[in-house]
């Protein structure tokens, strides 16, 4: 029996096929007067996927679950030309540490670390996002999107985040965040973010940030590494770098041969020009962790 559910007030759509089908389960209609889109999305488990779209609608999730078969909550607002949606999946069933802490170190056999979730954002609007996954996996495709705000929370979920296509951010990204509990996130192609600020904070996770094409802006990152790991891929020598590094005798810490010492616990490459409009500055914090940079070959 096929079986169809409209809720067009919440801008709710699922339509049953049958269970392997990836089926549409939440829509948000285009809405002319709306300029920027503040997406809320959690998700617990499974493997998730986000990614532009041609679509004028503001929002598409998409999956392989029956509507029936999963709680979630959702709420929509529209306020000073901005609509701000909040999508939470599997709300009830949240992932504390300790189970984090297994997942990472014995897997799951659970089924719910199989699900399928698909999100679609149109090219359309500018976005600030607020993703957060818990366990799982996660690919972000950022590829032409306008982006103002990105803020990415991983439980113990292996994210990677880039520009496929090698589009670049339709407009200036003001801020990059990314936080690392005891997952892994690698992001890609961060210099076709345009952010002007990049933040990370890591925990006892693993996260790459590439920084090895040419900047589009002068961006200052500041990273804080707990007992986790941060890898910096440099782009090339003529771009111009300053690292000021917090460290301490229980830390990792190894830079490039390309850097010298301008002051205590503050490096500089060749090209350094303090008023560079492609400046990168790092401002690091480290206590029981590995930093490390690498240059791109």
């Amino acid at each position: 029996m096929r079986r169809r559910i409209f809720l067009l007030g919440a801008g709710i759509i699922s339509t049953t096929l049958s269970f392997s089908q990836v089926k549409k389960q939440f829509s948000v209609e285009d809405i002319k007067t709306v300029e920027r889109v503040d997406l809320h999305f959690s998700v617990n488990s499974g493997s998730c996927l986000l990614k532009p779209s041609k679509s004028t609608e503001l929002l598409n999730v998409y999956s392989d679950q029956n509507y029936d078969n999963y709680s979630h909550s959702f709420d929509k607002s529209i306020r000073n030309k901005t609509c701000t949606i909040k999508l939470a999946l599997e709300d009830d069933k949240s992932e504390g540490l300790s189970q984090s802490i297994s997942y990472r170190m014995f897997g799951s056999s659970n089924e719910s670390t199989k699900k399928l979730w698909k999100v679609y954002l149109t090219d359309n609007k500018s976005y600030n996002l607020n993703l957060k996954y818990g366990i799982g996996e996660a690919d972000i495709d950022l590829s032409g999107l306008s982006i103002g705000k990105l803020k990415i929370h991983t439980g113990s979920a292996d994210v990677n985040i880039g520009y496929l296509s090698g589009v670049k951010n339709q407009i200036v990204m003001d801020t990059f965040y990314v936080k690392v509990d005891l997952g892994s996130v690698n992001v890609k192609k961060l210099n076709l973010s345009k952010s002007k600020h990049v933040v990370a904070d890591i925990g006892f996770g693993n996260l790459l940030l590439d920084f090895s094409d040419k900047p589009q802006v002068r961006s200052e990152i500041k990273g804080s590494v707990g007992a986790g790991n941060l890898m910096i891929m440099l782009p090339e020598d003529e771009i111009p770098v300053i690292v000021s590094v917090n460290d301490s005798w229980l830390c990792k810490v190894k830079l490039t041969k390309s850097f010298k010492k301008l002051s205590d616990n503050v490096f500089v490459n060749e090209a350094y020009d303090e008023n560079a409009d492609n400046l990168l500055s790092f401002n690091l914090d480290v206590s029981m962790g590995s930093i490390v940079f690498k240059e791109k070959k």
